[in-house]
């Protein structure tokens, strides 16, 4: 360009920035993103005392420097066509029903509502509420259940059941101690708020009454309800450090000087119902039959627990079931169930939480649990001799003995 310099209006010289030091560990980030390549996915893993993120990862994910010297019209179609979602941070802002991996949100609720957890409900494969039938993943049923067994074998009609009898609100107001519904102010732009559902809610946007059938199938995670996975990481971080409301964080110090870790507080929850679920969470992972059996961690001092879930995405049609679609391998793969777990390692003295979501992936317990417990393992051997945080005095925050 010619030309010459008439005057200079104004000049704001740089000014050189902090330098920031993440809270991320490189070498788990690493494996994670090796572990996940492939895939449509997100994850995240924490410390459940601190908040300390050591694991964010999104896949797919592109390279931000094709946007320094502009794209082509093929080059952005290729990202925004791509079913992946590479553009997504799935982390941050995927939003997916959380399935199965909410069950302990509801037993939780349930037990603060006065629900004996060693009451027993029969399943025979299917839940019926007026004229309609909810059913159980399991066709043949598990027969009777109580609150343990019914986290450990996954067992619907059990939650369905609890759910109706709980209420929404109950469920909601449970979900939202955990986290889920909100954002946390993370460091990174793009957190998404996710969903949890009322019936005041669903009044004020879409001029609808709540229906009792709606409350059934929030008690599995279905329904109206939308989770990320950086807020499944923090419900499963609430559950092991003993109900304290911990918060992600990315920033471990900036300009040279370490931030404070914040004293989380209370959620004021009855030992009872952390003890319940955390307990339904180390047979889902420990012992024979729970659902995530085959993908424990066997070694001494490393095990992990873990509760898998598996969302709908759509129902299979009568029509298509007419033409032999039967399965949810034989459905188009934008149509099929996404793949979650979560999990806290070691059980015994919890220190991090993980949260997996493999979109379309199928089977929680097929497809995402192998994957947790691949990086909660290098998470575990990569932080052997990482100082603890300050685990706040049960007393100091009023946690009520349940």
């Amino acid at each position: 360009v010619l030309g010459r310099v008439i005057r200079e209006l104004a000049k704001d010289p740089g000014k050189p920035g902090q330098e920031v030091v993440l809270t991320l560990d490189m070498d788990v980030q690493r494996f994670a993103w090796e572990r996940l390549k492939g895939e449509s996915a997100g994850a995240v893993a924490m410390d459940i005392h601190s908040g300390d993120v050591l694991a964010f990862v999104s896949a797919p994910a592109y390279d931000p420097n094709q946007f320094n010297m502009g794209l082509s019209n093929e080059q952005w179609r290729a990202l925004v066509d791509n079913e992946y979602k590479p553009l997504v941070n799935k982390a941050l802002a995927g939003m997916y029903p959380p399935g199965s991996t909410f069950k302990m949100v509801v037993a939780a609720a349930a037990i603060e509502a006065g629900i004996n957890p060693a009451q027993r409900v029969v399943c025979p494969g299917h839940y019926s509420l007026g004229s309609h039938d909810f059913h159980c993943w399991k066709k043949d049923g598990h027969g009777a259940m109580n609150m343990h067994q019914a986290i450990k074998y996954s067992c619907d009609v059990f939650f369905y059941d609890v759910a109706r009898r709980i209420g929404i609100n109950a469920i909601a107001e449970m979900a939202r101690k955990f986290g889920l519904g909100e954002t946390y102010g993370f460091e990174v732009p793009g957190e998404k708020a996710g969903l949890v559902p009322t019936p005041d809610w669903k009044r004020a946007t879409r001029g609808e009454p709540w229906h009792q059938g709606e409350t059934v199938i929030a008690g599995i995670g279905q329904g109206y309800l939308l989770t990320t996975p950086l807020q499944l990481a923090v419900m499963t971080a609430r559950l092991a450090n003993g109900g304290y409301a911990v918060k992600p964080r990315l920033t471990r110090a900036i300009g040279g000087q370490l931030l404070p870790t914040p004293l989380p507080a209370s959620l004021g929850l009855g030992e009872a119902a952390l003890k319940v679920a955390c307990e339904g969470m180390n047979a889902v992972s420990n012992e024979p039959g729970g659902t995530a059996f085959r993908s424990r961690i066997p070694e001494p001092g490393m095990e992990l627990a873990g509760k898998t879930g598996t969302a709908q995405v759509r129902r299979i049609s009568r029509a298509e079931r007419l033409t032999g679609v039967l399965r949810n391998e034989d459905v188009p793969w934008r149509h099929r169930d996404h793949a979650l777990f979560v999990c806290y390692a070691p059980v015994h003295a919890p220190r991090f939480a993980l949260s997996v979501i493999i979109e379309h992936g199928g089977s929680g317990s097929a497809a995402a649990a192998p994957v947790a417990r691949d990086i909660m393992r290098e998470v575990l051997s990569r932080n052997a001799d990482r100082p603890q945080a300050v685990v706040p005095p049960r007393d100091a925050t009023k946690a009520r003995e349940g």
